[in-house]
């Protein structure tokens, strides 16, 4: 009797999507339009829809003001809860979130150097 291993790959594509709610181009709409981040990951939804038959596709909007569009919270809770299991560290999620908001924070600081003029 034979035995078959059957290997599953699952590729995920993860789009990172930082709306920079200052800048002139995005000041409009995220002036109006509070979530302006989830407005933009549903588009890219929309956009890459052909890839749902072969790939998993999460996008993940973050606004540089912190908001978070709901597919991003959900994709980090649950890759916390899968370092949680392997690492039996229940901070694990926590530390996740606050490494990913420190990341955001440190891009917002460079975003804001860069904004200086040097005479």
């Amino acid at each position: 009797m034979s035995r078959c291993q059957t290997t599953i790959i699952i590729i995920i594509i993860i789009i990172i999507i930082i709306i920079d709610t200052y800048a002139e181009s995005h000041i409009a709409n995220t002036l109006s339009t509070p979530g302006a981040a989830a407005v933009a990951a549903q588009q890219k939804l929309s956009k890459y829809a052909s890839l749902a038959s072969t790939h998993i596709f999460c996008p993940i909007a973050i606004e540089t003001a912190g908001t978070w569009n709901a597919m991003a919270i959900e994709l980090v809770q649950e890759i916390g809860r899968r370092i949680t299991v392997i690492t039996e560290d229940s901070r694990e999620t926590t530390i996740l979130f606050q490494r990913l908001s420190i990341a955001l924070q440190q891009g917002n600081a460079v975003s804001f150097q860069n904004t200086m003029t040097t005479e």
